[in-house]
């Protein structure tokens, strides 16, 4: 029997949400952004799952800080200061452009004068978000099931990641590539690659081994949990990964394990420990990583 922890969550029926609630969770992620002095790998920008939700954790601001948490549960927006002040937001059916709007005039309700960058980040429709109202979907149980999902990977992602002893990665929410993940270092630097472009330049400044659960977009129209290595070493594609559904694909160059497989497993737990660390095996075996000094 399939738990309720794992719900079905299939691309084709939330798509439109999705897209919606990607692009509120852009505009949130750019506001911490915005604020937060640049940590190594983009790691200031990044939201963090919570019980409800997601949150983007204590934001600076002049002598004080605010902090923005999407809850999923009773479906709503929280802005909180340190001076104790707060603003809601309702969240339903309504487009990315009025959801800004309100956004925005809710921060400067709360004395908080803010500019973000407007345009969508690694996403197929570039249309800025003030002017964005044909995303305008919002599916609650699509979005319960969504938050019911990343809880659990969040729980167990930081089980995975607990006995690493070398640099690692929170486990966050990146809200340009709409994932949870988790990434580990070797401690080496990455040769630079002279045509990426300056976010991918300081992401992968260091050799990774990197892991997460993905809901998929509309090049890959699976959720999906998801590991890769960079720079990927020689025959990583052909290196045998754990459990039996596991598999590499050759268009992204990444191992997959999707979604609906790991709902059918025995234990998804145990499929999603096995599938992190067999492909975190097979990475940094290639690639000849110190592992006696970076693991417990």
């Amino acid at each position: 029997m399939i738990s309720p922890e794992w719900p079905p969550l299939d691309f084709s029926e939330w798509e439109n949400t999705r897209d919606t609630v990607h692009m509120w969770t852009q505009i949130i992620g750019k506001t911490r952004m915005a604020r937060e002095p640049l940590v190594n790998h983009w790691w200031n920008v990044t939201l963090y799952v919570t019980p409800l939700g997601l949150t983007t954790g204590s934001i600076p601001y002049q002598d004080k800080t605010f902090e923005i948490e999407f809850d999923f549960v009773s479906h709503r927006l929280r802005i909180r200061t340190s001076e104790g002040s707060e603003h809601t937001i309702r969240l339903y059916a309504r487009s990315v452009a009025d959801f800004y709007a309100e956004y925005m005039a809710a921060l400067r309700s709360l004395g908080i004068e803010m500019e973000i960058d407007k345009t969508p980040a690694e996403f197929d429709d570039v249309t800025p978000h003030d002017q964005d109202r044909h995303h305008a979907s919002y599916e609650e149980k699509y979005v319960e099931r969504f938050q019911r999902i990343l809880i659990q990977t969040d729980r167990i992602l930081k089980k995975f990641r607990a006995p690493f002893l070398g640099k690692c990665s929170p486990v966050h929410f990146f809200w340009g590539s709409f994932d949870l993940a988790v990434t580990r270092f070797s401690g080496r630097r990455a040769p630079e690659q002279p045509n990426a472009d300056h976010m991918s330049r300081e992401g992968y400044s260091h050799e990774v081994i990197s892991c997460g659960f993905w809901p998929g977009d509309r090049r890959f129209k699976s959720a999906a949990f998801y590991s890769y290595t960079a720079p990927a070493p020689a025959g990583l594609a052909d290196e045998p990964v754990r459990p039996q559904k596991a598999y590499w694909d050759k268009q992204l160059g990444e191992f997959f394990l999707k979604y609906d497989d790991l709902r059918a497993a025995q234990s998804p737990e145990a499929a999603i420990l096995d599938f992190c660390q067999s492909t975190y095996e097979a990475g940094a075996k290639l690639a000849r990583w110190d592992r006696s000094a970076l693991e417990r």
